[in-house]
């Protein structure tokens, strides 16, 4: 039984953190979104690591850098996460307030978040334990938690501020979203990966910045009005 452990250790490394975190944002919405729906989607951000790795890997020799590299890749995650989200869960009647895009886009990254970093704590780069794997310095790869809610969540903005536009300018905010967050991520994983130890709290700093900016855009898009309607 003692053989199980690890494998046990690492999915509730991976998965408890982020169903912490998911308790966090659902309490965000005054209406919070059906738990079934926010299920879904977290299932679907799960679902997207099976999908997302082999592109990853198909891309990578034909890039020459390691920035081509996190770029390539975080664009990759970016679009697969928004493409997971609309599948799942955006297309709904549910999905009827500016705020619920910017929870479900959150809920896909943290299912997300919880299946990468279960198979990272069950990696050989991880330590003998995933307790030795934090303490060690490798918290770097469970940090990609926060840069996945923060990058998904900008995506998530992108849809609620333009909720009751017209499907046009509807879809150049969506294009919008995805390329800012695709840069956030990979500015943000190339500083976690290449910083050294000393300076990794700096570097967390400024990923939790970007989460209260996030959190500040949400109190905005609670207070929006439908003065457009979609076309």
């Amino acid at each position: 039984m003692s053989e199980f452990y690890p494998f046990l250790a690492a999915i509730a490394g991976g998965l408890f953190p982020a169903l912490a975190w998911l308790w966090f944002w659902r309490r965000e919405d005054s209406h919070p979104e059906p738990r079934r729906l926010i299920a879904l989607a977290f299932f679907a951000g799960m679902i997207t690591v099976g999908v997302v790795i082999p592109l990853q890997k198909f891309v990578a020799p034909f890039l020459v850098s390691t920035t081509a590299i996190f770029t390539a890749w975080s664009v990759i995650e970016e679009v697969m996460k928004y493409v997971a989200a609309r599948i799942a869960v955006l297309w709904r009647h549910e999905d009827d307030e500016p705020i619920d895009p910017v929870i479900y886009m959150v809920a896909v990254a943290l299912g997300f978040a919880a299946l990468e970093n279960t198979l990272f704590l069950m990696s050989p780069l991880a330590g003998n334990t995933p307790i030795e794997t934090i303490m060690t310095g490798n918290l770097r790869f469970v940090g990609a938690t926060l840069l996945h809610v923060l990058s998904s969540a900008v995506v998530g903005l992108a849809l609620a501020f333009s909720f009751y536009k017209p499907h046009k300018i509807h879809a150049w905010y969506v294009a919008a979203g995805v390329i800012l967050a695709s840069l956030l991520h990979s500015g943000f994983n190339f500083l976690i990966l290449n910083a050294p130890e000393e300076s990794l709290l700096q570097t967390f700093a400024i990923v939790w910045a970007g989460v209260i900016v996030v959190l500040g855009g949400i109190e905005f898009v609670k207070r929006i009005k439908p003065r457009w309607r979609r076309n």
